[in-house]
């Protein structure tokens, strides 16, 4: 059987078993005009007045942005705000980068992600979650911590929060309220919002969004800030748009993550010796931190004891910025790493991601096909392949010639899942 996975902006192409089941989203195509679906959607939101009818000539107005991690066309959705918007003075606007805890962007990466014309017009800042000078607390959240969120968007007179709904490995769908928190949140906030004890709850998981507490604390954070506006889209395998949602921000998101649901679950019989994933291809794979989705994504599949294969080109590295790689550092297993991060006295930035990966590699073993060195992945404890057809074929001796593989192309695009069965007594 020949597939092609996402990877880096181009994908690769695999000779795998003809046995190999191929589990992929609906792909929904394109809309026929989406700049005409967006204006509409503009104009006609959810839960809300128009958007022009809702700012005022004199209005400061801020658009938080995703960061360059994230495919959000914003090189179309925030022209066409600013255009929809046109009574608004261009000196009016900022938009703000919600990296979270990510690096900033530069200004080539700005043109790439929202265009020549935005950037050179437009004011733009990315947020930085150290600094409290930038930032204002808006109080306690009943999760036990204070609540800083970026100054500019605070004291703008009209917010308004872009992005993209896709299933999330544990906040249940990305997009909507991620925007603000974490997006363009104090490092405190992100610190708990990423704990051991709401990233290690098993309602914290892919596509839910009842009772987890990651999307619960999300959601009241940004009840204390509201953003007035939420444009949000979802997304094909070719980054092309396929629905919008705008308006209110829980109503329109809620809608939004009812369709992505509805197109991105995949219910499998049983799990897999091997589940084959890539981490839906650039931007999403540009480094080994965002791979840990499309092992999450496996995770969901896989036998104990099985195996993953992960393609993600990870062309920015671990990344070399956080404290992602220096983690790995500090214990000698991923059980052991676990262990640490769920001592309550442990607090460190990106701790989360690894919780995460340690989780799925006590569970199974994780390779991993992409352009880091063999040891750059051996000190993230997994294990480098550059073949994966060949890696297959070696697994062999592991699982036995009648070893059951699945394939997600897509990566966390997808949500599989086995109703597992349970034991009456």
């Amino acid at each position: 059987m020949k597939t092609e996975l996402l990877y880096g902006k181009h994908g690769i192409s695999l000779e795998l078993p003809d046995n190999a089941f191929l589990i992929e989203p609906t792909n929904l195509p394109k809309l026929e005009n989406e700049k005409e679906a967006i204006r509409k959607a503009l104009r006609n939101p959810i839960g809300s007045g128009s958007l022009k009818e809702s700012v005022k000539s004199t209005d400061t107005v801020s658009i938080v942005i995703s960061d360059i991690t994230r495919p959000t066309p914003n090189h179309i959705l925030v022209p066409l705000l600013i255009e929809e918007l046109n009574h608004v003075p261009l000196e009016n606007f900022v938009i703000i980068n919600g990296t979270g805890t990510h690096r900033d962007q530069t200004r080539e990466e700005f043109v790439q992600m929202l265009g020549d014309w935005v950037v050179d017009n437009i004011r733009i800042i990315n947020n930085q979650c150290h600094d409290k000078d930038t930032l204002v607390n808006l109080g306690r959240s009943k999760f036990g911590c204070d609540v800083y969120l970026n100054k500019e968007y605070v004291e703008s007179d009209f917010r308004i929060v872009t992005g993209f709904i896709e299933p999330h490995f544990f906040a249940g769908f990305s997009g909507g309220p991620k925007g603000i928190m974490p997006g363009i949140a104090g490092i405190e906030t992100i610190l708990t919002f990423h704990n051991a004890r709401m990233i290690g709850d098993p309602l914290s998981t892919w596509g839910n969004m009842e009772n987890n507490p990651v999307q619960d604390m999300t959601r009241e954070i940004n009840s204390l800030c509201k953003p007035d506006f939420m444009l949000n889209v979802t997304l094909n395998r070719e980054k092309e748009i396929t629905n919008v949602f705008a308006g209110e921000l829980y109503e329109s998101h809620d809608l939004g993550c009812a369709f992505a649901k509805e197109h991105a679950m995949f219910r499998c019989d049983e799990r897999f010796d091997v589940v084959i994933t890539s981490n839906s291809g650039y931007p999403l794979d540009q480094n080994l931190y965002q791979a840990v989705k499309g092992m999450s994504a496996a995770h969901k599949i896989v036998k104990e004891g099985g195996s993953i294969i992960v393609a993600s080109e990870c062309s920015d590295g671990l990344p070399d910025h956080g404290n992602y790689a220096k983690i790995f550092d500090m214990a000698e297993s991923p059980q052991k790493l676990l262990d640490m991060i769920n001592d309550p006295e442990f607090k460190m930035f990106d701790q989360w991601q690894v919780q995460k990966q340690a989780v799925i590699q006590v569970w199974a073993d994780v390779y991993v096909y992409s352009k880091l060195s063999d040891q750059q992945v051996i000190n993230a404890m997994l294990k480098p392949t550059n073949n994966i057809e060949q890696t297959i074929e070696d697994l062999k001796k592991k699982h036995g010639d009648t070893m059951t593989i699945a394939v997600l192309p897509l990566g966390p695009l997808t949500i599989p899942y086995v109703e597992e069965k349970v034991s009456i007594k």
